[in-house]
C-alpha cells in the first residue's frame, strides 16, 4: 500500500502539459542541438502543491523538444501533498525517465510520510510503475530500511 502511494507521489513530481508548471533558476543554458536543458542555482520546480528543489536541474528532450528524462542533483529534496498528506524525500541524485516510466533515487535515498511514520531508506530506492517493480538496495553491508507505525485500535 506504502509503495502504491510513493509511485502516485513520484507521477506528481513528473512533469505534464495539464497542470501549470513554475520553474525557478538562477541559471538557464539550453543546447537544443544535444537536447540536454542545463538549470543551476537554487532550483525550484513547482506544480500545484508539489515542490522540487536542487542545486542543478538537467532536462533530456528529443529531436521533438519532448522531455525524455529528468535528473536531479546537488541535494534534490521534494515535498509532495497527495490526498491531503504530505510526502517528503531526497537523495544525492533523483532521476525520472519518462519512456520507461520509471524513478530512482541514487545515494542516500529517503522517502517520508511524516503523518504515518512511514519511511523508506537506502542506497537506492527504483520504482516500475509499468512492472509494478519496487526495489530499495543498499551498499557496504548496510541494510535498506522500511520504517511504519502500527496503530492499534
Amino acid at each position: 500500500m506504502f509503495a502504491r502511494k510513493i509511485i502516485l507521489l513520484f507521477f506528481c513530481i513528473s512533469i505534464s502539459l495539464a497542470t501549470k508548471i513554475e520553474v525557478k533558476a538562477l541559471n538557464f543554458y539550453s543546447d537544443e542541438n544535444k537536447g540536454e536543458s542545463i538549470l543551476s542555482g537554487d532550483v525550484e520546480v513547482k506544480r500545484g502543491e508539489d515542490i522540487l528543489n536542487a542545486g542543478k536541474l538537467i532536462i533530456y528532450t528529443d529531436k521533438n523538444r519532448k522531455p525524455i528524462r529528468y535528473e536531479a542533483t546537488q541535494n534534490p529534496k521534494f515535498k509532495i501533498n497527495l490526498k491531503g498528506k504530505i510526502y517528503k524525500g531526497e537523495g544525492d541524485k533523483l532521476i525520472y525517465n519518462v519512456i520507461e516510466d520509471t524513478y530512482e533515487i541514487d545515494g542516500n535515498a529517503y522517502i517520508n510520510e511524516p503523518i504515518n511514520h512511514q519511511k523508506l531508506c537506502g542506497n537506492k530506492i527504483f520504482i516500475d510503475r509499468k512492472k509494478n517493480i519496487y526495489k530499495i538496495q543498499s551498499k557496504d553491508n548496510k541494510p535498506a530500511r522500511f520504517v511504519f507505525d502500527l496503530k492499534q485500535k
